[in-house]
């Protein structure tokens, strides 16, 4: 009877173990599935949400595209309009340029006039006395004056528009040794240098040009002088006394455009 009653409470509890083991799995598949529909909803609000994110990426890479696109344009027609305005500037500065060597042509036409009809200008003779006449025997002729650096500076001038550079250079060296001080004196000896050039006389030419920078350093055409020479200097293969020109250019005259030139030379030939 004992026996009876031990299986039967052995079985008893066998039974319950194993309905609590099946109530186990049931709530744990029941987990399992809500897991995995939280897990299926929140991979579908994140693609929803990478969806919308895509879409607002593809609208600014459009709105970018567009914008640069417009810049562009914008950019080729800054480009056109300022090519545009460059040229227009350009010419305009040729006119000016032209229109001031006409009127300095003009006015060193004037002052030539001006100084010959003052050459032609003779002092009257004194009216002669009995005594003077005994005296003298006669009244000397007034000598006229001798060219101004005006008239001399034209008359070369003309000279070196018609080729004839020996002619010219004659007249601009006269115009130094007589008017050493005149304004017009560091424009003389730079178009003699200019003119030696002309017939291919380097040496001279080299020669008139230094001369220039030592007697009147401070000369408008100094600086032109200076780069002259040292162009000169680099086609005879002198490249160091070249350079070392173009340097003293962008130092001793850097608000000149020679000195422009000159840095552009040195940036181009290192």
């Amino acid at each position: 009877m004992k026996r009876r009653v031990a299986l039967l409470v052995a079985t008893a509890a066998l039974n319950s173990a194993c309905f609590a083991t099946r109530n186990d799995v049931r709530i744990l598949q029941g987990d399992v599935l809500a897991m995995r529909g939280e897990i299926a909803r929140a991979d579908s609000a994140r693609s929803r949400q990478m969806a919308g994110v895509a879409t607002q990426v593809a609208s600014l890479l459009a709105t970018l595209s567009d914008s640069m696109r417009v810049t562009s344009a914008r950019l080729d027609r800054l480009r056109g309009d300022t090519r545009t305005d460059l040229y227009d500037i350009q010419q305009q500065l040729l006119q000016i340029q032209e229109l001031t060597g006409q009127s300095q042509r003009r006015l060193q036409e004037l002052r030539a006039q001006m100084e010959e009809r003052a050459s032609q200008v003779v002092a009257p003779a004194p009216t002669p006395t009995d005594s003077t006449v005994a005296a003298a025997g006669a009244t000397p002729p007034a000598q006229p004056t001798a060219p101004g650096p005006n008239q001399l500076f034209q008359l070369a001038q003309d000279q070196m528009r018609r080729g004839s550079y020996a002619t010219a250079r004659a007249g601009f060296q006269e115009l130094v040794r007589l008017y050493p001080t005149s304004d017009l004196a560091p424009d003389a000896l730079y178009w003699s240098a200019e003119a030696f050039a002309a017939e291919g006389n380097r040496t001279s030419s080299d020669s008139a040009y230094t001369e220039v920078l030592t007697r009147y350093p401070r000369a408008s055409r100094a600086p032109t002088a200076l780069y002259k020479l040292a162009l000169s200097l680099d086609r005879q293969g002198k490249r160091s006394e070249a350079r070392a020109a173009m340097d003293r250019v962008s130092r001793e005259y850097p608000q000149s455009d020679e000195a422009d030139l000159a840095r552009d030379w040195l940036r181009t030939n290192r």
